[in-house]
């Protein structure tokens, strides 16, 4: 990806003013992390409370992730965004409010860092689901790299900004500078026209059931989340206690401590610019070697005595940080379908950050037990054993993920809502005996893709009587979530579901939609049973052979 072409989201105006605004944001928040990390240290001189402040601000990520992919999902994300930095906004003023009237306690302190962690847990998955509503489909990749630019630019200035204000004006002036950050990302989303919102109307339950069939059924998925899940468990000591290793080890004060910080951010800017190179030249042992060349980063830091070398470690460690997490963010991004990619970058941000806290936890408790350094240099011991596990297991590059293409059924749409629900979908084949194994390898890769595009339960059968007849069951919640499973078959899928009409016998199967009615309810009036009938011939017609079944 050339320059020019990677600068050209920044030409479309809306995605521009946000960039900008989410940069001042990004910057305004690792002020606040600076300032807030500081200030919990001077109240307690502990490594716990210090790692419990640390993660704070991702820690709701845990508990709130599934809830706001599927806000993501089914709402206008413009809404989300701004409801969500609005508490953001909120929780830096109390905090700045607490420490210019000289009541803060380490208990308030933590409590407003999850109140504002909340907001965090409803910003991550819609500001990643928005990018492809701001550019064109064509452009999505570089906006995705430049969001990536601007957040190690700001990691890059932000910390050595927060020493440095923290030193001289102090916490609260710290807090106060990050709310104007986000009033001005509130700014700029109200400024913009329109809604940011998918096709998706579904209940909570029912979405967030959809969501972890997806992932569930995409096993490369399942591999990610688990290795993420792991890096950040074991390398969130890098930053989690680096405070108290400033302090104790190196007997810095907060200047010392903004400039570590910002030593790493300046290496993740390198690792920004350098990621596709080192991507090209390591292949898919991309993310497990840079793993490796996190943890030595931090067996260094946990080993030196000296501010310049801990300096130069946090700069590698930055470097080797940025190509995993955008090697990994990336290919979250490029297996997840339009439809559902809200609920699977929250499912992604649960695991990180929303583990990056525990990891903050578990250092802070290691700390205390073992001394600063020697958690350090424990916990990235294990980070190094990650990547060389990975190494035995890496996962696609991003180039070698399929994007998934647009639904052959975009045209596709409901004026109303229908009742009726579970429908159960029946296609019926008549095999020869020579296909029967071809068939039955296309078969269970059509399981999966029916069970990942909202299906709940299937099943295939065999004709007790004819041996050469099957018939595939699915059932999906509601004829609406039926309707929905159309749009959801990506031009790949429906490769595959032709090729079983070519297996056919006949030309084509049998496909029958049944709805189940409630006898007993007074509810079912005929005319609404008739509207559905109406609504089935629409979309697929009678159950006729010849169809491409669905």
């Amino acid at each position: 990806m050339s320059t020019a072409s990677g600068m050209q989201p920044l030409r479309i105006r809306r995605f521009r003013a946000l960039w900008l605004a989410w940069l001042c944001g990004h910057v305004g928040g690792l002020i606040h992390t600076v300032a807030a990390s500081w200030l919990m240290l001077e109240e307690t001189g502990s490594a716990l409370w210090v790692g419990l402040m640390a993660g704070s601000s991702t820690l709701p990520v845990l508990l709130l992730a599934l809830p706001s992919g599927v806000v993501a999902d089914v709402v206008d994300r413009r809404k989300v965004l701004f409801a969500a930095h609005a508490t953001m906004a909120a929780a830096a003023l109390a905090m700045a409010a607490l420490w210019f009237a000289d009541a803060v306690t380490p208990g308030r302190l933590l409590g407003l860092g999850l109140l504002l962690g909340a907001g965090v847990a409803f910003n991550l998955p819609v500001s990643q689901a928005i990018v492809p509503d701001l550019v064109p489909r064509g452009l999505v990749a570089s906006a995705v790299a430049l969001n990536t630019a601007g957040f190690n630019v700001a990691r890059a200035l932000g910390p050595t900004l927060g020493g440095i204000i923290v030193v001289a004006a102090g916490p609260g002036v710290a807090f106060l500078l990050n709310a104007v950050s986000y009033a001005v990302i509130l700014v700029v989303v109200r400024s913009i026209r329109g809604e940011w919102r998918t096709e998706e109307e579904s209940s909570v339950a029912s979405a967030v059931a959809i969501g972890l069939r997806y992932v569930r059924f995409t096993p490369p998925f399942g591999w990610l989340l688990g290795l993420v899940a792991l890096f950040a468990l074991t390398s969130a000591v890098i930053q989690a206690i680096l405070p108290n290793l400033t302090r104790d080890v190196l007997g810095g004060g907060a200047s010392t401590y903004g400039l570590l910080l910002g030593a790493m951010g300046a290496g993740a800017l390198v690792g920004t610019l350098t990621r596709q190179r080192a991507s090209r030249a390591l292949g898919p042992a991309t993310v497990p070697l840079s793993i490796v060349g996190v943890g030595l980063s931090g067996v260094v830091v946990g080993l030196s005595g000296s501010t310049l070398l801990t300096g130069l470690a946090m700069v590698a460690a930055g470097v080797f940080w940025i190509w995993v997490l955008v090697t990994l963010g990336a290919t979250a991004q490029l297996l997840a379908p339009d439809w559902v990619r809200g609920r699977v970058m929250s499912l992604y941000s649960m695991v990180f950050p929303g583990f990056v806290p525990l990891g903050a936890i578990l250092a802070g408790t290691l700390g205390e037990a073992v001394g600063v350094a020697g958690a350090m240099i424990s916990l990235s011991g294990t980070v190094v054993a990650l990547g060389l596990v990975a190494l035995r297991s890496p996962l696609p590059a991003p180039d070698d993920v399929a994007v998934p293409g647009a639904s052959p059924h975009d045209d596709l749409r409901q004026e109303r809502q229908l009742d009726g629900g579970p429908v159960m979908v029946t296609n019926t084949w008549t095999i020869h005996s020579r296909d029967l194994t071809e068939f039955l390898e296309v078969m269970d890769r059509l399981r999966v893709l029916r069970l990942r595009s909202g299906a709940y339960r299937w099943r295939l059968y065999r004709d007790a009587g004819d041996p050469h007849t099957m018939t595939e069951f699915f059932l999906v919640r509601s004829w609406d979530d039926h309707l929905r499973q159309h749009r959801r078959t990506d031009p790949l899928a429906a490769r595959l579901i032709d090729r079983t009409r070519v297996l056919d016998r006949a030309g084509g199967p049998m496909t029958h939609h049944r709805v189940a009615l409630e006898v007993a309810d007074p509810a079912r009036r005929p005319e609404r049973i008739e509207q559905l009938v109406a609504a089935s011939d629409g979309v697929h017609g009678r159950a006729t052979p010849g169809r491409v079944p669905q």
